[in-house]
């Protein structure tokens, strides 16, 4: 085995039971023998070398490429092991401290996302084939954070929650004018325009999404203008912006930009609510395994980065509220339905690709969890008393919301406690 992976595993790998098994066959056992055996096997010498000397990266290649396997347990098992023994996550090695400094100060060049770049980057994950999205979404294919007040809900009545949460952030009125920056492939929208009554219209930088919305829109009979457009170049302004799972993809060097301009679309009695990723830790940077196969050009911000461009902007922060589990269950019920239907995926693309993706699931599933990873909603206005001044007014609204969603039939029971 590799002398400095075997290093690297003896000094971290102190809790659990751990084998490795090297490419020639030897086998290091590690950990206390607390929690279920986890297995994994090295299929060349060059994955051995290659996770010594950057983990946060070359695991995932590794696993992807075939070079390593699991041979007992999950690689979803593996990451949370990594994160039992004290890392947040798979950290790099100590002879890799200096790497990743540097790679946090670089952040901002992976981070150049002009109109142009925006697009690629956007291309290059959403304009996937969306039967892959498909096989393990929920039916109104909501491709971010559900909302779990208990983690034993169905995937689809949490994003159901989601959307009834944030309309009622809103505080929409019928005939409002409604902006979704981001608008994926239309569920948010279709939600305001059907159950709250909203005229809305929708930008995407993805073709894929785009032609779903449309085809959605068309056969809800709804008046929505979903278009292929970037947010900087609309030219009007709205009663109220919803933006969900879109700003992780803006780019730490547009964060000024991104919120001026929301300022400037948004009516001076109007109400945004951003739904985003963030890191409960400082400012740092994208995980490289993400940053060069999942999201590139994406950043996960601290609440510090985002709260400094909001104050530029002349936007008022009216509430913030923190999910923290939330998204966890979200991606562990993304991952049990990826898996169940894997031979699906890889008859779509092939088995790197599929490998691909059970690491990215696992390991966001596992950075939720134990991570410091967290999805923030903040409320934005122009005016302090844009809404009201406690959120007891939620309730309510949210009732209002469920009491329109059962006339138009959507998913329900509509409360949590009646649900199986």
């Amino acid at each position: 085995m590799n002398t400095l992976l075997r290093l690297f595993l003896e000094k971290h790998m102190q809790l659990g039971q751990l084998t490795v098994i090297s490419a020639r066959g030897e086998e290091l056992r590690l950990g206390d023998g607390s929690g279920p055996p986890i297995t994994v096997r090295f299929n060349t010498t060059r994955a051995e070398r290659a996770v010594a000397s950057n983990p946060a990266l070359k695991l995932g290649e590794c696993f992807m490429d075939g070079e390593i396997d699991m041979v007992q347990g999950s690689i979803y098992d593996l990451i949370m092991l990594g994160y039992a023994n004290g890392g947040r996550g798979l950290m790099p090695a100590v002879w890799m401290k200096a790497f990743e400094r540097m790679r946090i100060l670089t952040r901002r060049l992976h981070q150049i996302n002009t109109r142009i770049q925006a697009r690629g980057n956007v291309q290059r994950h959403y304009d996937l084939s969306a039967d892959l999205y498909r096989l393990f979404l929920d039916p109104d294919m909501q491709y971010s954070c559900a909302y779990y007040p208990r983690p034993d809900i169905p995937l689809a009545q949490a994003q159901l929650l989601k959307k009834r949460h944030i309309a009622a952030k809103l505080q929409l009125d019928p005939g409002m004018e409604v902006l979704d920056i981001g608008c994926g492939w239309g569920g948010m929208g279709l939600y305001l325009a059907q159950v709250a009554g909203a005229r809305v219209d929708g930008v995407t930088l993805s073709d894929e999404q785009l032609v779903v919305a449309q085809r959605r829109a068309r056969t809800e009979g709804l008046a929505i203008d979903f278009r292929l457009k970037d947010y900087r170049e609309i030219g009007r302004d709205y009663d109220r912006i919803v933006s969900v799972g879109m700003f992780e993809h803006v780019g730490i060097n547009h964060y000024d930009g991104f919120f001026r301009k929301a300022a400037s679309m948004l009516r001076p009695d109007g109400v945004m609510l951003l739904h985003t990723i963030g890191r409960v830790d400082p400012p740092g940077a994208t995980n490289p395994f993400l940053r060069r196969y999942i999201f590139p050009g994406g950043y996960t911000p601290a609440l510090s980065e985002i709260m400094q461009a909001i104050e530029k902007s002349g936007l008022v922060v009216t509430d913030i509220e923190v999910l923290r589990l939330h998204y966890a269950e979200t991606l562990r019920a993304w991952r049990l339905a990826f898996m169940a239907r894997r031979d699906q995926a890889k008859a779509l693309y092939d088995e790197a690709f599929c490998r691909m993706w059970e690491f990215y699931l696992a390991g966001c599933e596992a950075a939720f969890r134990e991570g410091g990873m967290v999805v923030w909603q903040i409320q934005l206005a122009h005016r302090v008393d844009a809404v009201p001044v406690t959120r007891d007014h939620l309730s309510s609204a949210e009732a209002q919301l469920a009491e329109a969603e059962a006339r138009r039939g959507l998913p329900g029971p509509a409360w949590p406690e009646d649900w199986p």
